[in-house]
């Protein structure tokens, strides 16, 4: 699997705040992603979590001390510095941004900033009057003058008691802005993908609508991939219960007309469009305005083919990649699909097959090229599938 963090130099910075926790969460949840991390804690962290906590998980040593006799470098807040590919610091206490804010660096955490040029993702974590607070908010928008990324906070109880702003975004969303600083300089840096992903639902009356099984999982995991490769991303995206993805522009639809409209709206300033959507194929003639009531014992429903989106993109320089989902003849009908709607790629699989389908975390996947090369995939999680979709999208855009 496409391993973005594997021996990337990360230093996580923490400051005192009982958000701490989430900070081991993080060191643990990157370590298992291959990457290197180097924890540095400001003197107040230390009575939330002890150093012990981080070095048990990262198996490195962690810094405490900006004057510590018995490190290894004679001056570890330049060496971690000058290594690091990123520093995260979360939680980002209000003392700490506004030590930033100033470029102050009396403690090891503000030196380390102080003295890196890797980009910097400030993940707050404080009582809601603190964030609120003008000073706060003042430093705020002098980090993100110089560059440095704010991610979150969040909306929600904290510790004081209160509910507001000040809560730490989650350890997944602080990973999701991490990946995307890491992938700006990726293969597919400056391009612009547009992916449909889920179902439409086409109502019947105020109650009922017709729909199908798809998740949403495998547009929102090829649209994870597209960013961490650098591209800029877009997902239109039917009914689902996924989070957003960080660093993706996500426009909700819900019919597939409003997906039609959305796709034709912004195909035009896309480089690459990815039908990963199970849009419906038929609507219902009539909409009832009123909850139909039941009646006799059969129902029949009138239906009417909706417009196919793929005939509708007038960019003809975009490379455009479709999904078959079929339950037989997956060959044949995935080419002919492939051929009738001028696809340069299709990624065909059995939603019978174990391991494959709808909401399943895996897919079992052939991609075809227009030559009718068949690339057989195996059965992977679907952010590798759309990591090797991508690929080839790749190839085909240089």
């Amino acid at each position: 699997m496409p391993r973005l963090l594997e021996n990337k130099h990360i230093v996580i910075g923490v400051s005192g705040s009982i958000a701490c926790h989430k900070a081991v969460d993080l060191a643990s949840k990157l370590t298992q992603e291959g990457a290197l991390i180097d924890v540095v804690m400001t003197p107040e962290s230390t009575h939330f979590v002890g150093p012990t906590a981080f070095q048990s998980i990262t198996h490195r040593p962690v810094a405490t001390n900006l004057f510590n006799p018995l490190s290894t470098t004679s001056m570890e807040h330049i060496a971690l510095a000058q290594r690091a590919d990123a520093i995260l610091v979360a939680p980002a206490t209000a003392n700490t941004i506004a030590k930033l804010a100033l470029g102050l660096s009396d403690d090891m955490l503000s030196s380390t900033v102080l003295a890196s040029s890797a980009p910097v993702i400030v993940c707050p974590a404080m009582d809601g009057h603190m964030y609120q607070n003008a000073a706060t908010q003042e430093n705020i928008k002098k980090l993100e003058a110089t560059g440095k990324t704010m991610a979150g906070p969040r909306k929600g109880h904290l510790a004081s008691g209160m509910t507001g702003p000040g809560r730490m975004l989650e350890v997944s969303e602080i990973i999701g802005y991490l990946k995307l600083a890491l992938g700006r300089s990726g293969d597919l840096s400056g391009r612009k993908i547009l992916i449909t992903a889920g179902c439409t639902r086409e109502a019947i009356d105020p109650v009922r609508f017709i729909s199908n099984h798809s998740s949403g999982k495998m547009g929102y995991a090829i649209a994870e991939a597209a960013r961490d490769r650098g591209a800029n991303t877009t997902i239109i995206a039917g009914p689902n219960s996924l989070p957003e993805p960080v660093g993706v522009v996500v426009t909700k639809i819900v019919t597939a007309k409003e997906m039609l409209e959305a796709t034709v709206e912004k195909i035009r300033n896309s480089d690459v469009l990815i039908m990963a959507a199970a849009v419906a194929d038929w609507s219902p003639s009539t909409f009832s305005s009123q909850k139909l009531k039941k009646g006799s014992a059969y129902w029949e429903l009138k239906l009417k083919k909706t417009t196919d989106i793929l005939t509708q993109v007038r960019n003809e320089q975009v490379i455009k990649v479709g999904f078959a989902a079929e339950s037989e003849n997956l060959f044949e009908n995935a080419t002919t699909k492939l051929k009738n709607k001028n696809l340069d790629l299709i990624a065909a699989n059995d939603i019978t097959a174990e391991g494959s389908g709808f909401e399943s975390d895996t897919n079992r996947v052939f991609i075809i090229d227009s030559s009718g090369i068949v690339d057989d995939l195996g059965t992977l999680v679907k952010y590798e599938v759309g990591w090797h979709i991508l690929s080839r999208v790749s190839k085909l855009l240089s």
